[in-house]
């Protein structure tokens, strides 16, 4: 029990107040993209997280000098526009190597490897790029044949990706909508979907299942034929930590639990009330649902992911090898280190697995047999740096799937996440850019000037 001392410290700080123009709460993409916004507008902005770091699930932790992210999310270099955002002009992209490298049956084929000259990229805002490098993706999957129909699956496969390169992003939603699976087995053999896409979008957007909107998984694909695959620089916290940096100093709190919510009112655990004109919720969506009840809730994906170190790296290649059977355990892998050589000490390997949905009771014996399965070598001497288990990892987007939810509830009151766009880290940045419009418009402050990041773009 408290004593009379610790009563009235407890009392004297809930009686604290601080007023700002906008309390944003939750310190991930989201809500620190809203921040930018809000702050270059002019307004006063007091950023609340309740751990003691900022990124949310774009996490990265550092043991004995490794940089291990907790989900380690997948971008691609086509998305040029995310170097356009504030505080992301410095992001460096680390790509892996082209295309994916595919295990099936004891079988590696290497698809989607497009011309080792990435495609040029249109003027930055037109939403237009050279589709060039979709040309030489479909060239080099009808390259390497293995058998007639082997090649025949890769031809078609590259022509469907070409066709999406070059399709625009209106066009795309304006598709019919219904799971990725129904479509893709329409368009290619289902030993193509299951062997081959159903893995990459597996990798992509964290659905196993192939259950998301058809028209989003043609999105990712689309931006797959476009880029290479890649990860920041210094692991996924490096695009939160550039966001956070280029914000007034003082700006972002952590360490600060938020217990109640309103347009007016922000009240924290232990340090005190904070009085607004606004407040933006930028929370994953279980949160933002126990702050304001009745909020809908999604289906979500969970993720594994686990570190490894090896005396020796079993490929110095920077790959994405990915695994055609759903039963693995293990969806995709790589030698980061060799991706990204600043996430281990120097001479030391980083091998980063990723399982997808509830893991087994005996996750690390089953990946660490199945990870010499598909590197090819014993794993008996590799050391495990970390294990984390993320239930929500990534909100489903089941068809429908509306990617523009709204963002304002009530004049003054706003909720951004990947949970009210697409289940990216783009999606996050541009519905925390949205809900920063609408508050300024409610406000009428003129909003600054805008981001070549479309909800569009951002599945």
């Amino acid at each position: 029990m408290l004593n009379s001392a610790d009563s009235a410290r407890t009392a004297q700080r809930t009686d604290v107040v601080e007023a700002v123009d906008v309390v944003i709460v939750g310190a991930g993409v989201a809500g620190l993209a809203a921040a930018h916004r809000l702050t270059a507008a002019g307004l006063s902005v007091a950023v609340l997280e309740a751990e003691p770091r900022i990124g949310g699930r774009m996490a990265t932790e550092t043991v004995d000098g490794f940089l291990l992210d907790r989900v380690g999310p997948l971008l691609t270099q086509s998305y040029e526009e995310l170097r356009a955002v504030p505080g992301l002009d410095g992001l460096v992209l680390r790509p892996f190597a082209p295309g994916v490298l595919v295990h099936s049956d004891g079988r590696y084929a290497r698809w989607g490897a497009p011309h080792p000259r990435r495609a040029a990229v249109g003027h930055r805002g037109t939403g237009h790029r050279s589709v060039g490098g979709a040309f030489s993706v479909a060239r080099a999957l009808a390259s390497a044949p293995r058998h007639p129909a082997a090649s025949l699956d890769q031809a078609r496969l590259g022509a469907s990706l070409v066709r999406l390169a070059a399709t625009p992003t209106q066009r795309l939603l304006a598709r019919p909508e219904r799971t990725a699976r129904e479509a893709l087995t329409a368009r290619l053999p289902a030993r193509t979907v299951q062997g081959v896409l159903r893995p990459l979008l597996a990798a992509l957007l964290g659905d196993p299942d192939l259950g998301m909107s058809s028209r989003h998984a043609d999105l990712a694909l689309r931006a797959f034929a476009r880029g290479r695959l890649a990860v920041p620089e210094g692991g996924a916290a490096a695009l939160p930590e550039r966001l956070a940096a280029a914000l007034p100093p003082g700006t972002v709190r952590t360490g600060i639990r938020v217990t109640e919510a309103s347009v007016s009112r922000v009240t924290t655990a232990e340090h005190g009330v904070f009085r607004c004109r606004s407040m933006v919720l930028a929370t994953g969506a279980r949160t933002a649902a126990e702050l304001l009840p009745g909020l809908r809730t999604p289906a979500f994906h969970s993720v594994t992911v686990l570190h490894h170190t090896a005396p020796v790296a079993p490929t110095g290649d920077p790959t994405l090898l990915l695994e055609s059977d759903p039963g693995g355990p293990v969806s995709h892998t790589a030698v980061m280190s060799a991706v990204d050589p600043g996430r281990a000490p120097e001479d030391r390997t980083l091998i980063t697995s990723t399982l997808l949905g509830t893991p087994p009771d005996d996750t690390e014996r089953r990946v660490r047999k199945h990870l010499a399965t598909l590197y090819g070598t014993s794993t008996d001497e590799w050391e495990l740096l970390a294990l984390h288990h993320t239930p929500d990892a990534v909100p489903a987007m089941t068809p429908p799937h509306d990617a523009s939810r709204s963002v304002r509830l009530l004049s003054g009151l706003y909720v951004c996440g990947d949970h009210r766009a697409t289940s990216t880290a783009h999606g996050a940045l541009t519905s925390g850019h949205r809900a920063a419009d609408a508050l300024l418009t409610d406000l009428g402050v003129a909003a600054p000037s805008a981001v070549p990041v479309t909800e569009a773009e951002a599945a």
